[in-house]
């Protein structure tokens, strides 16, 4: 790429080279009529085409001023040179005046690309018959125009790339000498350009105010809906902050108030941004205030000449000897090289008394403004917005003055709409109460947050006066208005931490950082408070070394006092400082107002030396930027992502990145160029990214006002906004999230029974009717019939299956077998029982009769007594009887044994 433009920076020399040496077509200087006029041109490719003849050309120069400092001896009203690579022509145009009387000249052209001479001529305009300067004279205007066709050997070293890189860095300059005294009388030089540019002020910064404008209302919505000022704050702190938003565009800005030698195109770059610190350029303001300051001159011609006719007789010693520049070896070689070259020029001069415009021309720079072409400190990045730097302090004042009106004015009509609607019953009267009976303290607040958010620049541009200089009335009220915006803002940030903190008392008390390590893909070092640390964390984590440090904590005598943004009247008188903070981190402003200032001496008190102004300003920047990221103040996550690391690694690199452009390194221009379009990259992205936030914003901020409704509008982001409302009551309360949970062991399959624990079941109540299979002579021995009606009921019950289903087992454990022998100790013991058969012979009874076993018991007495059944007979649907409770067990059994107690024996 460096090749490439030092080719095109070459060309474009010989280019020039051309004007002087092939002056053989003369055009006349002005058209008859304003009718567009086309020309027939044929570019290097042989491609032949209708032109039209107002287009613009591929290299042009641009503005043009004295590069004498205004003590040249001539008045030039046009300096124009062009290159058209479309039908492969050079344009040169030179019109002014003077008051210098027959005295001959010899001229001198230079041409300066990134940083290094490339093309040089010194020629006798007598011998190329230019008769406005042969001699020149007071009686005639001076005018030279001509347009002469070059040959593609001409511009075959001229890459396609110079025609279109943006901000193409170069100058033409013109120096004039007299010969009676072989010194210098006149200087002129014209910025070059090819027509693209980082600068479009028009646009970009249209684009940016408009986006402002926005995040401007969706903040002063969000803080003034609402009727609960701790509810107000909330949601007001989570909208982009204003003061982030100009801190962007300021820092952009005020990045070339470094006195360095920038590129082109930083300065370029930044003009879009020079609006955000009040640079808005207005000829009118710009007249005024160059007469207060003391900056006079003429915007429409740049020189010295005066309105005073100078005779010199021949001779201007008296008046140039003083600031006579010798001519170098070099430059008399280029002299009779350019003799040599003049004598072989065909004449063909005309003089004219009219001028021609283009609309591509430059055009003379204003008093104050510094000489295109060099964009050195403040003074070079004011020139691309045609603002003099002795006029920067006043400018910005005055549209700050201006913008606070207009916030105040807006209030206010926006108050008396508010009644208007109340009155006409277009709005509910109690909507927006809280605004409207608290108007005026909305109106100081407003004022205050003004003051805040200029804060740095009003510092900057006044410390800017202060070192550069001025009359007396300017440095009078730079010091006001230094005196009022210092004392006023650094009072009340100090003011309001007094009022917070003056009901307690500070506790100094030992502590530990510890240097842990951490894993990850990269293995580092983390620092830690040791009283940061719990219990578990001490055992979980590996200490690589510890040094010993202190901790410093607030502690308040009154602890049932209110939080900070629960404080209704600490929000009211300080919430415009303190609001968007956290709950921990309130006095943040405090630390961002010192900053601030001290970011303000570095960049405009310190111009005189440079070396210790960027030095220190990338020191500051660090530290802060660290500072910012521990301390992590902002309760809003645009905000922390936004002030706290985008805009800090944009202001670490462009402070760090500008290290290079000192001047004891002595870097190249091309390089030079190279970095600035890295820091343009940088602060670009960092501009898109605010640009998505304000958006983001403007939609949190209508999420905001529609917290009160139950419907909400698009249906889809619903889920959105009520995480959205979960986020800022947890973010509200500033306490650390909750510990991760520990992570689980991976599953493997297994089968595990530890204990099995029975529940109770409805067959629990029932009775037992089963006895002791152990203990036969608790059974019942009344019977019925043949069979007793305990053999009969376990017959039944036995004859389902080896445990009765749903029935409680007397016996830890048993079997089948256990069943059997039981049964054959009955047959034993009772031959007539149920589990076996009657017996052929019958029983004889005690009188000798065969009698069965009667169901009847007879009692000693004769009369016969019918035991009373267990428990009444239940229909079942099915097979299984129900099983009696334990009080029913309890009653059969006692039964049980009285009746085997009176049974005979």
């Amino acid at each position: 790429m460096a090749r490439l433009i030092s080719s095109a920076a070459a060309s474009w020399a010989a280019t020039l080279f051309s004007i002087l040496a092939i002056f053989n077509v003369i055009i006349p200087t002005v058209h008859a009529d304003s009718s567009p006029v086309y020309i027939k041109g044929t570019d290097a490719n042989g491609v032949t085409r209708t032109l039209l003849d107002s287009r613009f050309p591929a290299l042009y120069t641009g503005n043009f001023g004295d590069c004498m400092g205004g003590q040249s001896l001539l008045n030039v009203t046009a300096f124009d040179a062009a290159y058209y690579a479309d039908n492969m022509t050079v344009l040169f145009h030179l019109a002014g005046s003077t008051n210098l009387k027959n005295e001959s000249l010899m001229l001198y052209i230079s041409v300066q690309a990134y940083g290094e001479d490339r093309f040089d001529l010194t020629f006798n305009p007598c011998n190329a018959n230019i008769g406005s300067l042969c001699p020149i004279n007071s009686s005639v205007p001076i005018s030279a125009e001509a347009i002469i066709p070059v040959s593609t050997s001409d511009v075959s070293n001229i890459p396609p790339i110079a025609l279109v890189i943006p901000d193409f860095e170069g100058s033409a300059t013109l120096r004039i000498f007299a010969n009676s005294s072989q010194t210098q009388i006149g200087c002129f030089q014209a910025v070059m350009r090819n027509g693209a540019t980082f600068s479009h002020p028009a646009a970009v910064s249209s684009t940016l105010g408009a986006f402002t404008l926005v995040a401007l209302l969706a903040s002063f919505v969000t803080a003034i809906y609402g009727a609960s000022i701790p509810q107000i704050r909330t949601h007001y702190a989570h909208s982009l902050s204003i003061l982030v938003i100009f801190e962007v565009f300021q820092s952009i800005f005020f990045s070339g108030a470094l006195s360095l030698n920038w590129p082109s195109v930083c300065a370029a770059f930044w003009s879009n941004y020079a609006w955000s610190a009040g640079m808005i350029y207005s000829p009118k303001m710009i007249r005024s205030i160059n007469h207060f300051v003391g900056t006079n001159g003429n915007s429409s011609q740049v020189g010295g000449a005066g309105s005073t006719v100078l005779n010199n007789n021949g001779g201007l010693q008296q008046q140039i000897y003083g600031r006579s520049l010798s001519l170098s070896s070099r430059s008399i070689q280029s002299i009779e090289r350019g003799h040599d070259v003049a004598r072989r020029i065909y004449a063909r001069a005309t003089n004219s008394t009219t001028e021609k415009s283009y609309t591509w021309a430059g055009s003379p720079i204003d008093p104050g403004i510094g000489t295109p072409g060099n964009w050195s400190g403040f003074a070079g990045e004011l020139s691309e917005s045609n603002i003099p730097a002795s006029d920067a302090f006043l400018l910005g004042f005055l549209w700050f003055l201006i913008l606070v009106v207009i916030l105040v004015a807006a209030t206010v009509l926006f108050k008396w709409s508010l009644e208007l609607f109340s009155t006409l019953k277009m709005m509910q009267r109690d909507r927006l109460a809280l605004f409207r009976s608290h108007w005026l303290q909305f109106l100081s607040l407003i004022v205050l947050r003004s003051m805040l958010i200029g804060f740095f620049m009003i510092m900057t541009l006044t410390l800017f006066q202060f070192s550069s200089g001025g009359n007396g009335g300017i440095t009078a009220v730079a010091v006001i208005i230094f005196l009022i915006f210092f004392v006023s803002i650094l009072g009340l940030a100090f003011y309001a931490c007094f009022v917070r903190l003056r009901f307690g008392r500070y506790e100094s008390s030992p502590d530990k950082i510890h240097f842990q390590r951490k894993k990850g893909v990269v293995p580092r070092l983390s620092t830690v408070r040791e009283s940061e640390i719990s219990k578990s964390d001490k055992a979980a984590t590996t200490t690589v070394a510890s040094m010993p440090f202190f901790r410093i904590r607030y502690i308040d005598n009154d602890k049932e006092r209110q939080s900070v943004h629960e404080d209704e009247d600490f929000n009211k008188r300080f919430g415009w400082l303190s609001a968007r903070y956290r709950r921990t981190r309130w006095w943040f402003f405090a630390f961002w107002v010192i900053y601030q200032f001290i970011r303000a001496c570095f960049i405009g008190g310190g111009s005189a030396n440079p070396s210790a102004q960027v030095y220190g300003i990338f020191v500051i920047e660090i530290i802060a930027f660290v500072a910012i990221i521990c301390i992590n103040p902002f309760e809003g996550a645009r905000n922390t992502a936004l002030a706290v690391y985008m805009l800090g690694i944009s202001k670490v690199a462009t402070a760090g990145l500008s290290i290079a452009f000192l001047p004891r390194f002595n870097l190249a221009r091309i390089p030079t160029t190279v970095i600035g379009i890295i820091i343009i990259i940088i602060q670009g992205i960092l501009t898109i990214a605010v640009l998505i936030l304000i958006v983001l914003g403007a939609f949190s901020s209508y999420m905001s006002l529609t917290r009160n409704r139950d419907r909400f509008t698009p249906h889809s982001m619903e889920g959105i906004r009520i995480k959205y409302f979960e986020t800022l009551d947890r973010k509200a309360t500033d306490l650390p999230p909750p510990p991760p949970p520990e992570p689980e062991e991976p599953k493997e399959p297994y089968f595990s029974v530890n204990t099995v624990r029975r529940a109770p079941k409805i067959e629990d109540e029932d009775v037992d009717i089963l006895p002791d299979m152990d203990n036969p002579a608790a059974q019942s021995t009344f019977s019925i019939g043949n069979r007793t009606r305990a053999n009969s009921m376990r017959s039944t019950y036995s004859s389902y299956s080896s445990v009765p289903y749903g029935a409680r087992v007397h016996r830890a454990s048993w079997s089948s077998r256990d069943f059997t022998n039981w049964q054959q100790q009955q047959v034993t013991e009772e031959p007539d029982s149920a589990f076996s058969t009657p017996s052929r012979n019958p029983s004889r009874n005690a009188s000798g009769n065969n009698t069965a076993h009667n169901s009847l018991q007879m009692t000693n007495n004769g009369t016969a007594s019918v035991p009373p059944l267990i428990r009444p007979s239940v229909s079942h649907g099915s097979l299984r009887p129900t099983t009696p409770t334990i009080e029913q067990q309890a009653a059969a059994a006692s039964q049980r044994a009285a009746n085997a107690a009176s049974a005979p024996r």
